[in-house]
């Protein structure tokens, strides 16, 4: 077992992270050691690091979420396990956990926020909400690859579950990048019919290569076109005019403002990208069509299990939407995800690509 752990670290905002080798500490009760495998770099990463979004933890902070290894210490039903961290660990014992609201406990962990997290060779995280991948699934995906499942995959399906999704409804996507692309496919496969929105084609074109059935690209039309464009849409994917389920990814003003402006009759609009920007609309929209705006944080733990079966039953892969960097580029990855210069999603591996 390692002695260090080489992690890389931001001490400073906007500028580089920086290597650093620190003892591995001993281990208190309930934690773990997790070799990393992979690390995902998800927005949240650059809204720490670039946009002024505050950590809970002070700096210097090792950042990352997205994180699988394989468990080196730790308890004994878990040593040699390959592993899945989820983004947001909950304490399993206050009113909102044990409410099925874990994923908002208020005494959560989040790695890379209120601890050291996954930019890094190995991490000490709580144990409890550990999430085992079985040994067949490693037959088929990258244990690495599957890092993403801990946000990118895991958000959107909670978002889509809260929804209330049934068979035939539509479902639409607003921004179709690293986690809206799984908000459509787990829509898909929760029965809805999927019209995927964004304003970058190549994005919209992998979507349409997934099967989703249908896709807008609104740059540069206006809400009435937009509208307009919906509804032809929904009328020709034979869905109800009304009950739409809206999902914001994007994290844009523009995204958000475009999904309240779809709401109509009965709807469901579920926020799940962040953006620090602020909107100005008419609330009284949602009296008016009698209709539901929803947050989502995350996703619980309880979860977990539910998405690995997915994969493992080949209805999902992250494969089609990761690129590896060895970790050792993560400054140069950082500042390229800044400039929106990947289309996949990237993760990050210790020791080489």
């Amino acid at each position: 077992m390692s002695k260090t752990i080489i992690s890389w670290r931001m001490v400073a905002r906007d500028a580089d992270l920086v290597q650093t080798s620190t003892p591995i500490p001993t281990l208190a009760p309930g934690e773990a050691l997790v070799k990393i495998a992979g690390c995902g770099v998800c927005h949240t990463d650059i809204g720490f690091w670039h946009d002024g979004v505050a950590t809970r933890h002070g700096l210097p902070l090792t950042l990352g979420h997205e994180i699988s290894g394989v468990v080196e210490a730790g308890p004994a039903e878990l040593l040699g396990r390959s592993v899945i961290i989820p983004a947001v660990l909950p304490c399993g014992d206050c009113e909102l956990c044990n409410s099925g609201r874990s994923n908002i406990c208020r005494n959560q962990k989040m790695p890379g926020n209120d601890f050291d997290g996954g930019f890094a060779s190995h991490i000490v995280a709580p144990a409890r909400f550990l999430c085992p991948v079985p040994n067949e699934m490693l037959k088929h995906h990258d244990l690495a690859t599957l890092s993403v499942i801990a946000d990118a995959v895991a958000t959107p399906y909670q978002a889509v579950k809260k929804s209330g999704i049934v068979e035939g409804d539509l479902a639409i996507v607003i921004g179709v990048g690293g986690v809206g692309i799984y908000g459509a496919l787990i829509a898909k496969l929760f029965g809805a019919k999927v019209l995927a929105i964004d304003i970058n084609e190549d994005r919209l074109s992998s979507a349409s290569r997934m099967g989703i059935q249908a896709t807008l690209n609104v740059a540069g039309l206006d809400l009435k076109s937009i509208k307009n464009k919906v509804r032809e849409i929904a009328q020709s994917l034979s869905t109800p005019a009304n009950g739409w389920k809206i999902f914001e990814y994007s994290g844009t003003k523009p995204g958000q403002e475009l999904a309240f402006n779809l709401m109509t009759y009965a709807s469901t609009v579920s926020i799940v990208g962040f953006t620090m920007d602020k909107l100005e609309v008419r609330l009284s929209n949602l009296m008016a069509f009698d209709a539901t705006m929803i947050g989502t944080w995350a996703c619980k733990p309880e979860l977990y299990p539910e998405i690995l079966q997915l994969f493992a039953d080949g209805r999902l892969s992250v494969e089609p939407f990761v690129e590896k960097f060895p970790l050792d580029d993560i400054n140069q990855v950082f500042k390229d995800t800044l400039a929106h210069k990947y289309t996949k999603r990237s993760v990050l591996i210790p020791n080489g690509k």
